[in-house]
């Protein structure tokens, strides 16, 4: 894994969400254009702790797409693996935001340009040269994109990358809740690490206890080494060999949205496993990584955005400082 020339590779959706931003003069809703896609905000965070990253995927040849590929360039990512589309436009995300940061999406993406990525169009050598490859089941959906990813992670673990996966559900995009389970089994079943929310926890597993969900994730997956549950506000869980731990989440105040959250916390843990691999890590080092990646994740949810909102190493060891966490 040393010679690798990627520390990650992440394939997925990049596109724009539309967040809430005020209302006008006249009353309407004023919305903000940020850039996106979860595997992309993974990988945002990554280069703000140093670590190279590179990203494969489709953007439309439109104005949106412009935005994001420069985006992804500004962050420091490589993007020689994104793809234009001059047929499909970029796909687009409205965040409806409720009070306390929750939010839904609604998607425009049938199709979008990020599904209409095509095997051929993988850029092979990113895969074969990275330590960790990353992906979510946003990419799993449909075909083009859902066969170009069963061969990236194919590649990848052919190149021996670490694999890991976040589910990421959005309900709207699947055509049932079983097409979802299915292809998020997939998923589970190919990858070292997972990141995963509780309401996806319990989608996949119908365990509300937390020990109880990933017991049965882990039993039903045996290949997974890592387990990181994230529950909010309420903090997050790992579960890495006997060991467990759990850690709050940082309560300071002045959460304004969730979107990029989870990312933020996904980042931080490949991060982690990084430096001290994904097995065989203590209690304490359990602890150590979720302090951190729940710092982190607070600030993204106060402030607008994901990809040009994540916060470097000084910042988040600001936080854990102010509520008393050791550095």
């Amino acid at each position: 894994m040393q010679d690798k020339t990627f520390d990650v590779v992440a394939l997925g959706e990049l596109l724009i969400d539309f967040t809430q931003n005020g209302k006008s003069e006249q009353g309407n809703l004023l919305f903000e254009a940020n850039p996106g896609g979860a595997p992309a905000n993974v990988l945002a965070m990554l280069r703000k702790l140093g670590r190279s990253a590179a990203f494969i995927g489709k953007v439309g040849q439109d104005a949106f797409g412009d935005i994001l590929a420069d985006t992804v360039h500004d962050a420091g990512i490589d993007c020689r693996g994104l793809r234009r589309d001059k047929e499909v436009h970029t796909t687009l995300a409205v965040v409806h935001t409720f009070p306390g940061g929750d939010r839904d999406f609604s998607f425009y993406r049938k199709p979008g340009a990020d599904v209409r990525l095509e095997p051929e169009e993988l850029d092979r050598e990113l895969l074969k040269n990275c330590k960790i490859f990353h992906f979510g089941s946003l990419s799993l959906t449909e075909d083009p994109v859902r066969q170009s990813t069963m061969e990236a992670v194919r590649l990848a673990k052919e190149a021996d990358a670490l694999v890991t996966f976040d589910p990421n559900l959005r309900e709207p995009l699947w055509d049932s809740p079983d097409q979802a389970r299915e292809q998020i089994s997939w998923g589970l079943g190919r990858c070292d690490v997972v990141k995963i929310a509780d309401n996806e926890l319990l989608f996949m597993t119908g365990e509300r206890d937390f020990d109880a969900g990933a017991a049965r994730l882990r039993e039903q997956f045996p290949n997974l080494r890592l387990v990181c549950v994230t529950a909010g506000a309420q903090g997050s869980y790992a579960y890495c060999g006997e060991n467990r731990a759990f850690v709050p989440g940082v309560s300071l105040g002045g959460v304004i949205e969730t979107t990029g959250a989870g990312d933020t916390f996904c980042a931080c843990m490949l991060n982690y496993v990084l430096s001290h691999g994904p097995a065989g890590l203590s209690e304490d080092q359990l602890r150590e990584m979720l302090r951190f990646a729940n710092a982190a994740a607070y600030i993204v949810t106060t402030r607008k955005g994901a990809i040009r909102s994540m916060p470097d190493r000084a910042q988040v060891e600001e936080i854990l400082k102010k509520i008393g966490e050791p550095v």
